[in-house]
């Protein structure tokens, strides 16, 4: 009698439930920022069959990866350890320092896209939009860089609250901007006629920009506590069907908006996008005769790239200071104030420079993200005894390593 109400209890724990829908929406509105604003430009630059590819293996990319992230945070012995006591209980002191060190480089040069693209989403407003005369560069950065830390600074409770209620409107204006595009579909995209030959490295080059613009794992390490403290034993099965659901939604609406907008655009018209550094809904604004996209798509890009530079801010500065913390026996106050002098000094500098965002969110975002979120649960399942029982499938831990290893080694090549 005792096992089968110890299996009915189970049963219930594993079903789906209110809490693990808002959960979803929670992974879903983390990974919604403002790399999806410039996804449509480089996954439709190869045409439109590729970018169909890319959406059939979006889902279970995401899914696989992050999925195993959070088994990787549930093989911890104490149920209270985030990511990184796990990879010291794991890996020891060395892995932790080195999973640190990747962390920062994974988190900071998010900042630096975030600096130039807010800096180019006004510049771009102001003169198609506003119809007034550019800024100097160097001083409407600056401006803008010092404003947005201020909020962070001053403000830290607030700005949380504000990014977080940020993002339900987001994806609903998005979605509303998705559907308002339909009437503006062309087939110029499906005229042009695919070269299967290169379709493998058109699909292989454009990886990056999708891990990074699905990318949710920096709050699946709470997300996998949170999961073991109320489930226990049942947890696994709890991250494994969230994960999946926070997959399915990214798949729909992500790419939903991305199909959408790469077919009210032409390939020229992209390569424009591109071309000016700026956000696809800036880009659209200044095409667009319509006043609702003229003005509403600017404000998107804005809130977006505002709410995506307050949390990655705060990661990068925090892990900025961890790593002077391990090497430094300066008072934890110098350290702080150096760690925030140097992120916005060097986002500024960025910003002036103006290099291309997307090349950056390839060569400098995605393969530390890749390295984290697709190789290393990998390799620890293959050799941490801790993980045995959490271990995924061996096809499954093929596809992921592959993924990895294919968002990495693209950024390889186009350096090259």
């Amino acid at each position: 009698m005792q096992t089968t109400n110890t299996a009915s209890i189970d049963a219930k724990k594993t079903k789906w439930t209110y809490k693990d829908f808002t959960w979803c929406l929670s992974l879903f509105g983390t990974a919604v920022g403002a790399g999806v604003l410039f996804l449509p430009i480089k996954a439709g630059a190869g045409g439109f069959w590729p970018l169909v590819i890319l959406a059939l293996i979006a889902a279970p990319m995401t899914w696989f990866a992050h999925k195993s992230l959070a088994r990787f945070v549930l093989s911890a012995k104490n149920p209270d350890s985030d990511i990184t006591d796990t990879v010291e209980e794991h890996f020891g002191k060395t892995g932790a320092n080195l999973i640190t060190f990747a962390y920062f480089f994974a988190i900071y040069p998010i900042v630096l896209i975030y600096g130039v693209g807010i800096t180019n989403t006004v510049d771009s407003f102001m003169v198609n939009q506003m119809g007034m005369e550019s800024i100097p560069r160097w001083l409407l950065s600056g401006v803008l860089i010092t404003l947005m830390t201020c909020g962070v600074v001053f403000g830290k409770e607030l700005m949380l609250k504000a990014t977080s209620a940020m993002v339900y409107p987001l994806v609903f204006i998005l979605m509303a901007l998705s559907v308002y595009l339909i009437p503006g579909w062309n087939t110029s995209m499906m005229s042009v006629s695919p070269d299967w030959g290169s379709m493998p490295s058109v699909v292989w080059l454009a990886i990056p920009i999708i891990v990074f613009s699905f990318n949710h794992s920096p709050v699946i390490s709470q997300f996998s506590k949170e999961q073991r403290r109320v489930y226990g034993e049942n947890a696994v099965a709890k991250t494994d069907m969230i994960t999946g659901g926070a997959a399915m939604m990214l798949m729909g609406f992500v790419m939903f908006f991305v199909f959408s907008v790469v077919l009210s655009l032409s390939p020229e018209q992209l390569a424009q996008a591109q071309a000016q550094n700026i956000s696809v809904l800036s880009y659209l604004a200044n095409v667009h005769e319509s006043p609702l996209i003229s003005y509403l798509g600017p404000i998107v890009a804005f809130a977006a790239i505002t709410s995506s530079y307050f949390g990655h801010f705060l990661g990068a500065h925090e892990g900025l200071v961890g790593l002077a913390k391990s090497r430094s026996k300066a008072p934890i106050a110098k350290l702080e104030k150096f760690s925030l002098i140097f992120i916005v000094v060097t986002t500024w500098i960025v910003s002036i420079i103006n290099p291309s965002i997307l090349g950056m969110i390839e060569t400098m975002g995605a393969p530390m993200i890749a390295a984290i979120l697709f190789l290393m649960p990998v390799f620890a399942m293959r050799k941490v005894p801790a993980m045995a029982k959490y271990k995924t499938s061996a096809p499954v831990q093929i596809f992921t390593a592959l993924c990895g290893v294919a968002a990495i080694t693209s950024v390889i090549y186009g350096a090259l």
